[in-house]
């Protein structure tokens, strides 16, 4: 199993007394996770099983504890009236920990703040990140990758950089790109890894057939699959780009509200994310609508079609989700954003904390030059002295000083590699969203 920097931040069963959600996507390794940390000491039970689930309805909330006991519930969403019974095992110290999984958001969650409010420890997973996929072609997990460093440290980015300002050569270097590349070829969920490339695209269109048949037929009970399906795959389309709910509506021949609850739906399955617009300040024409994130770049290139390479708003969708999902699977607090104005200053990606924000230009290209600074330049305007710095994230070999507080760092580097010898984690930085 590969190791996943989620697994660091959860509890152990013989720690203290507490009930552990585990939530995220289909496919994205909760089960694999779970059963790793804790099935040596706790019984698993697959609620997604219809004998189980009526074999758990069958247990009385008094003797809950008696009968299951600490345990692992897999697919809890499917069986949400055991939460209560949960709840009165906890309640009454009859049950010391147990373990909640479950790839709904809407169901789970809404039910687990309705039972189990302020009882549970909640984490959400993600697809692998490129530094998780590191040791799969032969590295090392970064335990330090030097996006949480720069996301997190108070000192200046090119004291940071020092270590790789000479150049990166030999093994982790190899691994880091290769697992990089995987990334924005296929994505990162972890079952692709058993398959040969050929077979890939397959699994994945499978994937979407599973998502829609289940997720949807759990989470929405949609009555006509086929205009969500329509509107899912022009939502595909639009990956790294400025979302626009009236455009999808009418492309997809649909009432804008249906438009929005339809990428809601997207939203609670953890297949996207709206990143906010940066807007603060009078005098300025901010542009403030959301742009369209999708978590995994398989998915998204196999719905849209888009298969021939990459577009230059996949590549930054693509490596805004690495970024997005590396930090809070590390347990950073941070609010992201992007920054665009009417006048055509944009900063692909805002890192902010209450201190300080660091700024992000993505390209995809192999090369950069001294005006790829220029944005970073005119963003201090509306930023003020708490722009920590700026990064050009591209596709090429070198960490390259572009001008005062600005730097351009491979893909590869910042998200694969870390420096091992980092003793100390910085601070983390604000809240990942709910």
């Amino acid at each position: 199993m590969l190791e996943r920097y989620l697994a660091n931040r959860l509890a152990s069963a013989s720690g203290p007394r507490r009930l552990v959600v585990l939530t995220g996507a289909r496919q994205v390794g909760k089960t694999t996770l779970a059963r790793h940390m804790y099935g040596g000491e706790l019984r698993y039970l697959n609620l997604d099983s219809p004998g189980e689930r009526e074999r758990v309805r069958g247990v009385p909330a008094e003797g809950w504890a008696k009968a299951v006991g600490s345990a692992v519930l897999d697919e809890v969403q499917k069986a949400p009236a055991i939460l209560d019974k949960v709840k009165w095992a906890y309640d009454e110290g009859q049950l010391d920990f147990s373990v909640l999984l479950g790839s709904s958001r809407i169901l789970l969650l809404d039910r687990v703040r309705e039972s189990l409010a302020g009882r549970v420890f909640l984490y959400e997973m993600w697809p692998l990140t490129a530094g998780e996929l590191a040791p799969a072609y032969g590295g090392r997990l970064p335990r330090e990758p030097w996006i949480l460093r720069l996301a997190t440290s108070s000192r200046s980015l090119r004291e940071i950089l020092e270590p790789v300002s000479q150049g990166i050569v030999g093994p982790e270097a190899g691994t880091a790109q290769t697992a990089m590349h995987h990334v924005l070829d296929w994505g990162g969920l972890p079952s692709l890894l058993r398959y040969p490339p050929e077979e890939r695209l397959a699994w994945l269109d499978a994937y979407q057939a599973t998502y829609l048949e289940r997720d949807l037929g759990d989470l929405a009970q949609l009555r006509n699959l086929d205009a969500f399906t329509a509107c899912h795959r022009l939502a595909a389309h639009r990956a790294g780009k400025i979302l626009s709910f009236s455009e999808l509506a009418r492309d997809a021949a649909l009432p804008v509200t249906t438009a929005r609850r339809y990428l809601r739906y997207l939203e609670l399955s953890y297949q996207t994310f709206r990143l906010g617009a940066w807007a603060r300040g009078g005098g300025t024409r901010w542009i403030k609508a959301p742009k369209l994130i999708w978590f995994d770049l398989g998915v998204q290139r196999t719905l849209s079609g888009q298969l021939a390479g990459l577009t230059g708003e996949q590549y930054e969708s693509a490596v805004i989700a690495q970024i997005l999902i590396t930090l809070w699977s590390l347990g950073v607090r941070f609010t992201p954003s992007y920054l665009r104005t009417a006048g055509g200053l944009e900063i692909d990606l805002l890192l902010e904390s209450q201190n300080r924000i660091l700024a992000l230009e993505i390209k995809s290209r192999s090369t950069v030059s001294g005006r790829d600074a220029a944005p970073f330049t005119r963003a201090r305007r509306h930023l003020g002295d708490r722009l920590a710095g700026g990064l050009v994230v591209y596709r090429g070999q070198q960490v390259v000083e572009l001008g005062e507080d600005v730097f351009a760092i491979p893909d590869w580097v910042l998200l694969g590699l870390g420096d091992q010898t980092a003793a100390a984690r910085a601070e983390p930085i604000l809240a990942p969203p709910d």
